[in-house]
């Protein structure tokens, strides 16, 4: 007799973080096929792929950035009454905008910073502006709705930061004051927090040749902090995931400035999932390794896999 159901990973994309999205997938596939019967699919198009049937796939996504991640595959899988993993359409579209995800969580009484977003093109705001309504001339510049860093920018001063608003890509943006301090990220299973996970990126600052250049970066799992201060950037995740309506797992980073001052920087729902990556990175230092955690993070949507069947036949 076949399997009630297998697990069908998909992974790539059409994002400019395919490469990494295939590494999660390929990574993710070999630890679900111990536990379950597995496929990967290779995603090439905005659309979901050919051949997934409703009523055997449970879909396991490990799709980065733009249409994984922003809600258009969830929506997707929703028209076709397809179970998957992890947030929901809107949770996803909530995340992907960083502004949106901060005053969700704002509205929770986590601590995040100041923040300007304006369109390129559109009405771009001068550099002067800028430092006025955000009170420092050092910022931060990066696309609101793109993860993995890309098109990060930290110009010091009025000239270089008008000479980086000059040369802003067309989309959405976000200005926020750079604050200085220790990163911090934690991976969420199911609402409760899991392990803080600190980087350390050698050249100072976490972008994308930082994040996936092999040596770039050091990590503390768990983070050497204070127990109360891990404690409360815990709760302070789990805050976030709540409020933002996530569901399953998701991975929240902050910036740490003190024991007591901290601030939320932005929620991924679908993070990198190598063997490395810093979702498992989080929960090896909950104690579980890779394949555990691959369990759990696809276990609610065994779940409401199984309920549907069962109200099917009732």
């Amino acid at each position: 007799m076949s399997h009630p159901f297998r697990i069908t990973v998909l992974a790539g994309g059409v994002s400019s973080e395919r490469e990494v999205s295939l590494g999660s997938g390929a990574a993710s596939a070999a630890a679900l096929a111990r536990l379950w019967p597995t496929r990967l699919l290779d995603v090439t198009a905005a659309s979901l792929p050919p051949g997934l049937d409703p009523a055997r796939d449970i879909i396991f996504s490990t799709l980065h950035g733009t249409f994984g991640e922003d809600g258009g595959m969830q929506r997707l899988l929703d028209a076709a009454g397809i179970v998957y993993a992890g947030c929901d359409a809107a949770s996803s579209a909530l995340t992907m905008d960083k502004a949106a995800t901060k005053r969700a969580a704002s509205a929770a009484g986590v601590r995040v910073a100041a923040d300007a977003t304006f369109q390129v093109p559109g009405e771009l705001p001068g550099a002067d502006a800028l430092i006025t309504a955000l009170g420092t001339e050092n910022l931060v510049l990066k696309p609101n709705d793109q993860g993995s860093s890309v098109g990060l920018a930290l110009p010091e001063g009025r000239a270089a930061l008008a000479s980086a608003l000059a040369a802003l890509t067309p989309g959405s943006w976000l200005a926020e004051p750079r604050l200085i301090g220790r990163e911090l990220s934690v991976g969420v299973l199911n609402g409760s927090a899991l392990g803080v996970v600190e980087i350390r990126p050698r050249s100072g600052v976490y972008d994308f040749v930082s994040k996936y250049m092999k040596g770039a970066t050091e990590y503390f799992a768990p983070a050497p902090l204070p127990e109360e201060a891990a404690t409360a950037v815990r709760l302070a995740a789990e805050r976030a995931f709540a409020a933002c309506g996530c569901r399953d797992y998701a991975r929240a980073d902050f910036i740490l400035i003190s024991a007591k001052e901290f601030y939320l920087l932005e929620i991924n729902t679908l993070p990198g999932m190598k063997e490395t990556s810093l979702l498992p990175m989080s929960a090896r230092c909950a104690g579980l390794d890779f394949t555990e955690l691959v369990k759990g993070l696809v276990g609610p949507a065994v779940r409401r896999f199984q309920e549907r069947l069962l109200s099917q036949h009732s």
